[in-house]
């Protein structure tokens, strides 16, 4: 009995997403996506957890965001709980391209605040994208537990989510201005900065916050 080609397809493109080489990875995953099927969605994220080259993972969220979110969303949502820090940063990048709202009480305040970078920056990306109207203050709450945390990449990206919420972090950075760790206070006016003035760029923001910071340490001091 001949297999009809649309099974034949679906079986090579599976097989191409165990494939050695990461340019067969990706051909198989732009085909799922440009003739979805819902047979493949388990072996799509089971691959973006484990899989090493970024474009290949983008390309498997993307064949991902081509599926009904009815289908994808709530296999996602038991991603974001896995022990795998890949699995988790992966399904949240994914959930936030896909913007489903009903997603949004998996952004939890432990996510948020994940130990690992990518999973936290997943993370905030997500919870900009889903919170619900009216909840921007208490979100903004606890992404501003974060200030001060990593590298420029990391604070930048935070820095980013905050001001995708709006005028709503004004009273929560203000308050981080007077925070006693130094980074954190920082942060927060760099982040200000970006608010008031999105050409200002982050790199002069965050020095210039520094300046404002060291500044206040002397004044202190004196």
């Amino acid at each position: 009995m001949t297999m009809p080609k649309e099974d034949t397809n679906m079986m090579r493109a599976l097989q191409g997403l165990e494939s050695s080489s990461s340019s067969v990875r990706l051909q198989a995953a732009l085909a799922v996506g440009t003739t979805p099927d819902t047979r493949c969605i388990d072996k799509l994220i089971e691959r973006c957890a484990i899989e090493p080259e970024f474009s290949v993972r983008e390309m498997l969220m993307w064949a991902l965001t081509r599926h009904s979110s009815s289908m994808t969303v709530p296999e996602l949502l038991h991603e974001v709980r896995s022990e795998c820090a890949q699995a988790r940063s992966q399904a949240l990048h994914t959930l936030s391209k896909i913007g489903d709202r009903q997603a949004w009480p998996a952004i939890t305040r432990a996510l948020l605040s994940d130990a690992d970078d990518e999973v936290a920056r997943s993370a905030w990306r997500a919870a900009v994208v889903l919170v619900p109207e009216g909840e921007e203050p208490e979100l903004a709450a606890v992404l501003s537990t974060q200030l001060g945390r990593g590298e420029r990449a990391m604070q930048l990206s935070l820095s980013r989510a905050l001001i995708a919420l709006g005028e709503v972090i004004m009273p929560i950075l203000r308050a981080a201005m007077t925070d006693l760790d130094p980074r954190v206070r920082a942060h927060a006016i760099a982040t200000e900065r970006l608010l008031r003035d999105p050409d200002a760029g982050f790199e002069f923001a965050i020095e210039e916050a520094k300046r404002i910071v060291a500044l206040g340490r002397t004044s202190q001091e004196e």
